[in-house]
């Protein structure tokens, strides 16, 4: 009569046993921070940032304001929450690009802005400048693998 109590509590101490072990695996894997959450605002040299605006309006309907425009959607993940992207043609002489000597420049979603930057100075990417402050979030540049300027971008929603 002991041998089957014993054997039920070998086989339940081992099931036990497995599924602690399989937990506190599961629980210990290395969560990987979010980095880029969209795309915050695309900007490029223009000839003639007004003229540009103006054709945009007139020809594809955007509804511009000095800044450009900017786009109002809802994220995915919370459809209560609203996010919007930027789009801003700038004066073909902007010196805003630089180090870049692209035309363009693209901004991106990101959260938690200081421990992302953190995490690419540890990988080795260039960053331009020192994290900024607004009413609208916080930015920062960075460049990419071939030199673009990038601006990442944490809203205060």
């Amino acid at each position: 009569m002991k041998k089957p109590i014993f054997i039920t509590l070998i086989i339940a101490g081992s099931f036990f046993g497995g599924f602690a072990f399989k937990t506190i695996i599961t629980n210990t894997k290395p969560t990987t921070m979010k980095r880029v959450t969209g795309i915050g605002g695309i900007f490029f040299k223009s000839k003639d940032p007004k003229a540009s605006m103006e054709w945009y309006q007139k020809h594809l309907g955007l509804n511009t304001n000095p800044y450009g425009a900017t786009f109002e959607w809802y994220e995915g993940e919370d459809s209560t929450k609203k996010g919007q992207t930027q789009w801003t043609p700038f004066p073909e002489s902007t010196k805003y690009f630089e180090p870049s000597g692209k035309d363009f420049m693209i901004n991106y979603r990101v959260e938690n802005l200081e421990a992302l930057v953190e995490e690419l100075k540890k990988e080795g990417v260039t960053i331009v400048d020192a994290i900024e402050s607004y009413d609208y979030g916080k930015f920062v540049h960075i460049l990419d693998g071939e030199g673009n300027k990038i601006q990442l971008w944490e809203p205060k929603d």
